[in-house]
């Protein structure tokens, strides 16, 4: 079985985007190892376990209880930090998103690009999805690949709807995510949006809604609507 490496920030990961993986590689038999910065315990967004704007726009209730297993969990309340982290030792890296203020810490960091450099000159399998894909665009790995993230409209969509009540709650960067991970590729044709999708997501049961992107050993998704395809198409990696 696999050991997969997944750093965190120290808080406003998105929840489904952890916990959907998480359960369904831990259910396969794969180890996860969390890291943070400090070694701290990370806490997902909590807006999105009681919900973004009148209750509405947050995780699914199935995601919500799988976050609550996820913090359960011996691995969870034990992450390494990330100066730790020894590339070499694991067989995967798996990054996920989060959109709040607290994401900076983990989509900004230099030392994580440093380890991600390291790692994907493994040529192991990586997943990431949604805001997850802007650090490997920042640690230049991404120049020759194909690959998705969260699209320019979903951005813009979820920030002119919330904007009155919560500011700038959705835009994390004054750039759109699309924007500087279309500008970290060697060729437009590279990035792949996928299909225009507003409220229908991807489930245990019908992908539908959903979509990935796979090149090589790399394996992209958009939102946490692709959170179970994106799962079992890492798995398939493995």
């Amino acid at each position: 079985m696999a050991r997969i490496l997944v750093p965190l920030p120290d808080r406003d990961f998105d929840t489904t985007e952890a916990a959907v993986p998480w359960r369904h590689l831990s259910e396969a038999g794969h180890e996860i190892v969390f890291a943070t910065e400090e070694g701290a315990v990370a806490a997902c967004d909590r807006r999105l376990l009681d919900g973004v704007l009148f209750g509405q726009l947050g995780a699914e209730p199935e995601a919500k209880q799988f976050y609550v297993q996820m913090i359960a969990s011996p691995a969870f309340a034990s992450p390494i930090r990330w100066d730790a982290i020894d590339p070499a030792a694991f067989d995967a890296l798996m990054m996920v998103g989060g959109h709040a203020p607290g994401m900076r810490q983990y989509l900004g960091s230099t030392l994580l690009q440093e380890k991600i450099r390291a790692f994907w000159a493994l040529d192991r399998p990586v997943g990431a999805i949604c805001h997850g894909v802007l650090p490997l665009a920042r640690a230049g790995v991404l120049r020759n690949r194909r690959t998705t993230c969260l699209p320019k409209y979903m951005e813009r969509i979820a920030y002119f709807l919330t904007a009155w009540r919560l500011g700038r709650y959705y835009r994390t960067y004054p750039a759109y995510v699309e924007d500087e991970v279309r500008a970290s590729l060697a060729a437009p044709s590279q990035f792949v949006r996928g299909p225009i999708t507003l409220t229908a997501r991807g489930g245990e049961h019908d992908d539908r809604a959903a979509f990935v992107v796979t090149d090589g050993q790399y394996v992209s998704a958009r939102w946490p609507g692709d959170a179970y395809l994106f799962a079992r198409t890492f798995a398939g990696l493995l």
